[in-house]
């Protein structure tokens, strides 16, 4: 079955993470696709398959003839984002031929809205009917890591130990709890979980949840005066304090942020949810500073306990701890050039489990799935892409066992 086929498969599985629940995994229909996963991992006639207490899918994949090779994981995650509806997915081929894509009566890919798929004239993608998000992040990466396993096997080439892990709540910072990194057993690993084809990851956001918690008095309008404390009102006096050009809609590259999520409120109590986003550290502190300061100026305003602010870190920049293991960088590229791709080196807007991996001490840079627009309706990829990645990943593997031979 090739990752295109299996792609189209796994999307149709509801897998929408959600931070409200404090359960691990966050939501159980994660192990549906878990479970669909080890039955096919075992008829690939792989070992050790088990999924853990937090919804994790673990495999292995046995070395042939290359006993020295490193212990290498391939890792991508089970959910979605709850950013768009995740149900009742109905994933579609269609050939782009230019211009305005319709995906249904009101929402349209182009390249205004799609950068990048202007370079699929003529190609066929896979879309959505635009009610939902396609889930390319990440079970594309899901699929090409499926697709790249049965190949190996039936190729009959050498390779090293394999393992093959599947995680859930990556969406919600939570994808490698319950995770023993020392267990595992493994010398490094990659991250199956990024965007265009030709883009290599590992330089990632620090990043940081925060939630503002406003408690106000709620009195009759009529009688307010110099009593009311409208804790709505105080929640927008909050969000105007943040710099208004440092947010994900005016910022690119290693330009950090900080980003309301979502917002809940009345005069009694007002919430506001917070991510905030750097690559430099330094800069990453302050802004977590920063964030609490303007929670503490609120308070002097409107008196003790009026906003409570929670900040947690999710995870950090993992250049840091990939900087030592040029290797891991020079086989990729060596892989993509097998394929006729040069790849590009990019900083992540963004965070992959391979970040709190790396930290964990096992070093995890980002391979791309091929996917654009993640976390909205207008989701897609390129068909082509489904089938080069897996080629890359195979040649990738190959590459290891080759080095050490």
């Amino acid at each position: 079955m090739d990752a295109k086929e299996r792609f189209l498969r796994y999307v149709t599985y509801y897998t929408t993470s959600d931070d409200s629940t404090g359960t691990s995994p966050s939501t159980e229909r994660q192990k549906d696709l878990g479970r669909l996963l080890m039955k096919e991992l075992d008829e690939l006639g792989l070992t050790d398959i088990r999924m853990d207490a937090a919804g994790n899918v673990l495999a292995t994949l046995p070395a042939k003839d290359a006993a020295n090779a490193p212990v290498l994981a391939l890792i991508a995650h089970m959910d979605t984002a709850p950013d768009a509806p995740g149900e009742h997915v109905k994933p579609r081929i269609v050939r782009y031929e230019g211009g305005e894509l319709k995906l249904n009566n009101t929402v349209s890919l182009t390249e205004a809205l799609c950068p990048g798929i202007s370079q699929f004239i003529g190609k066929e993608v896979i879309v959505t009917d635009g009610t939902t998000l396609l889930g390319a992040d990440d079970k594309a990466g899901v699929a090409e890591i499926m697709a790249a396993v049965e190949q190996l096997i039936s190729s009959g080439a050498a390779h090293g130990e394999l393992r093959v892990i599947f995680t859930t709540d990556e969406e919600i910072g939570n994808g490698v709890d319950g995770l023993d990194v020392e267990s595992l057993g493994c010398d490094i690993g990659y991250t199956v979980d990024g965007g265009a084809i030709d883009e290599f990851e590992y330089e990632n956001f620090n990043a940081a949840d925060a939630v503002l918690t406003v408690h106000g008095i709620g009195v009759h309008p009529g009688s307010a005066k110099d009593v009311m404390v409208n804790a709505a009102a105080v929640a927008m006096e909050f969000a105007a304090m943040l710099p208004t050009d440092e947010v994900p809609e005016k910022t690119e590259g290693y330009e950090g942020f900080f980003h309301l999520h979502d917002m809940s409120g009345s005069v009694t109590e007002a919430r506001l949810r917070y991510i905030i986003r750097d690559h430099d550290r330094a800069k990453f502190e302050a802004r977590k500073a920063l964030f609490a300061e303007c929670a503490a100026k609120i308070n002097e305003t409107y008196g003790p306990g009026t906003a409570e602010a929670v900040i947690r870190d999710s995870y950090y920049n993992m250049k840091e701890k990939i900087d030592p293991h040029p290797e891991l960088i020079e086989h990729a590229r060596a892989a993509f050039a097998k394929n006729g791709v040069e790849m590009r080196c990019v900083p992540i807007r963004g965070g992959t489990d391979g970040a709190r991996l790396s930290w964990d001490g096992l070093p995890c840079p980002n391979l791309p799935t091929g996917g654009y627009n993640y976390h909205g309706v207008r989701e897609w990829i390129p068909v082509e892409s489904l089938g080069l990645m897996t080629d890359v990943l195979v040649d990738l593997v190959h590459s290891f066992a080759e080095a050490r031979v």
